[in-house]
């Protein structure tokens, strides 16, 4: 029996460790969470300043029995869970439920998996931070309140099944007033100029610094410069510096993955959890952009040898949020040496980017020579401008370079490299001008990874609640992610060239979104209840002092139960007071107007199944319904467009003697044919699709399952082999089996197949703290 026992999180992190501490260590697992508050009004004693209940959760049962023989005879237990609130919490549940005693268990920390690192906190074990463990306790306590007494709200008023969270329904909140601002936001055109000059043979981009408001402005200003000779008025040259970005915090981290690796929110979080544990990376949940004084000079070394010395500048960052931590570090490579590791390959791109965004930040600037050039009209008092940019000196950029998500940047299709040499008064060629009409454009919606960036700014959650929160209001469908197409708009153009003016109206494609985040209908009649009924609750200013007061508790500045009494009287005060508000004052429903042919009232309304319009009151036996198209807003659907939904379900035509019916469903539009369902393409539209196509995708769908279906058993019709994404695998009732490797699908025997579904290890996720969040 080990003298010593080490207990981590998971399962990964507990093998990396045991290869550095040697024979005298074993090194075991909690999988994440021990026990939790139970589900029901047992949880929280409020009448006895909050008392919170524990119970082990149902999957722990075994590992705490484990946990508990292992504990028994050793010397010394240490709490090695993660170095920040949850992980202090985890630490505290161990020691209670294990009965440790204060003599022989030690807490001790680490913000990576090296054996340095691991050694030194042996050698430096703490205690236990009990103000950590009342933070996350407060948090936890005042989440479930306000989502164990507003949920019951949500369900007896507007739907049951309904959740509401005290970040959750902020978040929401957020992308339901940007879809309100989308929406309301009238586009204003104007004319922008550019212009294209040669000079010895070389061309270069100019542009008109103001825009014109009218096209007969732009015009006259076109045909003016039909007449008109360019000359250079004024050159300047100055240097300029670009500096690179500090090292990652949790948020900046998912916010590039998204940009650069197109990747979720949830997913950087995944991968970089695997990094840490593996001992590739620092931990991953941190808000501070501090790098230790060991790790630059590892830095150092590294670009040294890498680049030269010229490269290298030491740069200390400091973090601008409040509640940031500056003896953590940021999120940086264990072993700077290491530009590439082993592993999956999107182990290795968030390895690479985690390595070139550290590497970098502790690189020297870029040097720029800026050139800016206005070009003179002959017949005008206005100027052109044209920009050029040399880069002298590379530094950090021979690494990397930041992206933005800027979308309101116009394409302004400037070349910022060299320009020609010229001289002040030399004359320039125009080859051609263009007056180009542009839009303005509304906010745009949010990615993942602009709300995160969104909340961090607001103070609203804290670098472990980011992920979480963009996932549940997903899973609770007040949100969903997704491309849409863009719709066409005309714009006009006008050019000059060769001594000629030309005009012509062009299309383009606006409004197209790519992984973008959409709230549902559902989420607008919530968030309305929530912000008319609970200002307090969903309100930023609010949200983020909570966030602060959390992180008082956890230096010690107040009581967690003193801080959760004061939000609780006013809170439960709301909770009573919507009791008297009825079902039908909740803005769930619009009257659109009346029918044209029969003079009914049409109304846009939640449904059970989601949105839909009605025609006809509650108590008409002839009442119509149909369900809302995916975009549809019951806030602002016309009466000519619910009208047109009334044209669903709609004979499409036949098929092998079988009518075909288009119709909208809860999962979107489809085709009905024989009692088989067949999903539209995105593109297609049920009010439009021919029978031609509606018969395509029928054979396309029968065509997919026929690849799909490997082979059944008369001995058990239930258990089918089908071929998946991801290759073959065994389909029993609503489970599905992996296939061993170096067995063949085709030849399986039901035999063999009944045995890998026996032996199927279970696959429920207990570890991870990642996986375990709510």
């Amino acid at each position: 029996m080990s003298k010593n026992i080490v207990i981590v999180e998971s399962p990964a992190k507990a093998k990396t460790i045991e290869g550095y501490l040697g024979k005298d260590f074993k090194v075991a697992s909690s999988y994440g969470h021990i026990r939790d508050l139970p589900k029901g009004d047992k949880a929280i004693d409020i009448n006895n300043r909050f008392k919170p209940t524990y119970e082990i959760t149902p999957d722990k049962k075994e590992v705490i029995k484990n946990l508990r023989s292992l504990v028994k005879d050793a010397d010394t237990i240490y709490l090695a869970s993660d170095d920040d609130r949850e992980g202090e919490a985890i630490s505290w549940h161990l020691k209670e439920v294990l009965k440790l005693k204060d003599e022989n268990t030690k807490r001790i920390v680490f913000r990576e998996i090296t054996k340095n690192a691991i050694q030194r906190a042996i050698e430096n074990p703490r205690g236990i931070d009990y103000d950590l463990v009342n933070a996350q306790q407060a948090r936890r306590i005042l989440d479930r309140l306000v989502g164990f007494e507003l949920s019951p709200v949500l369900w007896k008023k507007i739907k049951t099944g309904l959740s509401a969270g005290r970040v959750q329904s902020v978040a929401v909140r957020l992308i339901v007033e940007r879809e309100r601002e989308i929406e309301a936001f009238e586009a204003k055109s104007s004319f922008r100029i550019t212009a294209q000059f040669e000079v010895d043979g070389k061309t270069f981009q100019a542009e008109l610094p103001k825009k014109f408001e009218t096209k007969a402005e732009a015009e006259a200003f076109l045909k003016a410069c039909l007449q008109a000779e360019f000359t250079v008025g004024n050159l300047e040259k100055k240097p300029a510096k670009k500096s690179p970005a500090p090292p990652f915090t949790t948020s900046t981290l998912q916010q590039e993955a998204s940009r650069k690796l197109y990747f979720s929110v949830a997913q950087t979080m995944s991968v970089a959890q695997k990094l840490y544990e593996a001992g590739k990376i620092t931990y991953m949940r941190t808000d501070s952009v501090n790098l230790s004084e060991e790790a630059m000079r590892s830095a150092e070394s590294a670009i040294k040898n890498e680049f030269g010395d010229q490269y290298h500048k030491a740069r200390k960052y400091t973090t601008k949020s409040e509640g940031a931590q500056e003896a953590h570090e940021a999120i940086r490579p264990t072993d700077f040496s290491k530009p590439e590791i082993t592993g999956d390959r999107n182990e290795q791109r968030l390895y690479e980017l985690i390595w070139k965004r550290a590497i970098a930040s502790q690189m020297a600037d870029a040097q720029l020579e800026k050139t800016n050039i206005t070009i003179q009209i002959s017949n005008s008092d206005l100027t052109l401008s044209a920009h050029g940019e040399v880069i002298k000196f590379d530094g950090f950029l021979k690494v990397y370079m930041e992206s933005t998500d800027d979308e309101n940047e116009e394409d302004d299709n400037q070349n910022k490299s060299l320009l020609p040499p010229m001289q002040i008064g030399q004359p320039l060629h125009l080859r051609e001008m263009k007056g180009k009409e542009s839009f303005t454009r509304p906010a745009p919606r949010y990615t993942e990874a602009s709300l995160v960036k969104k909340l961090e700014e607001l103070g609203i959650g804290r670098p472990s609640t980011y992920a979480p929160t963009i996932s549940t209001i997903q899973k609770r469908e007040y949100v969903i992610k997704e491309s849409r197409d863009g719709t066409p708009r005309n714009y006009q153009e006008m050019v000059i060239a060769d001594g000629e003016f030309k005009e012509s109206t062009k299309t383009e494609i606006t409004g197209a979104e790519k992984q973008k985040l959409f709230p549902t209908n559902i989420a607008m009649v919530v968030n309305d209840f929530l912000v008319e009924h609970f200002p307090n609750v969903i309100d930023y200013n609010f949200t983020a002092k909570v966030e602060k007061e959390f992180d008082d508790i956890a230096a010690g500045g107040q009581d967690w139960q003193d801080m959760i009494d004061n939000f609780y009287g006013k809170f439960h005060h709301s909770v009573e007071e919507t009791e008297q508000v009825s079902r039908q004052d909740v803005n769930s429903s619009r009257f659109l107007g009346n029918h044209p042919e029969n003079g009914k009232p049409v109304t846009a309304r939640l449904g059970r199944f989601g949105p839909l319009v009605q025609i006809g009151d509650n108590d008409d036996e002839d009442k119509k319904f149909a369900s809302l198209k995916k975009g549809q807003f019951i806030e602002n659907i016309s009466l000519e467009d619910a009208l047109e939904l009334f044209k669903l379900p709609r004979d499409v035509g036949m098929f092998e003697g079988k009518k075909m019916v288009a119709a909208i469903g809860r999962f979107g539009p489809y085709i009905r044919h024989d009692g088989n369902f067949v999903s539209l393409k995105k593109e297609q539209d049920p009010l439009s699709i021919t029978e031609d196509e509606a018969i395509q995708l029928i054979q396309d769908k029968r065509e997919a399952d026929a690849k799909k279906h490997i082979k059944t058993f008369d001995e058990n019709p239930e258990i089918q082999i089908l071929n998946g994404r991801w290759g073959p695998y065994i389909k029993f009732g609503k489970n599905n089996f992996k296939i061993p490797k170096g067995k063949e699908a085709e030849k399986l025997s039901y035999q063999e197949t009944v045995e890998i579904i026996e032996n199927q290890p279970d696959t429920k996720k207990k570890g991870g703290r990642f996986a375990k969040k709510k």
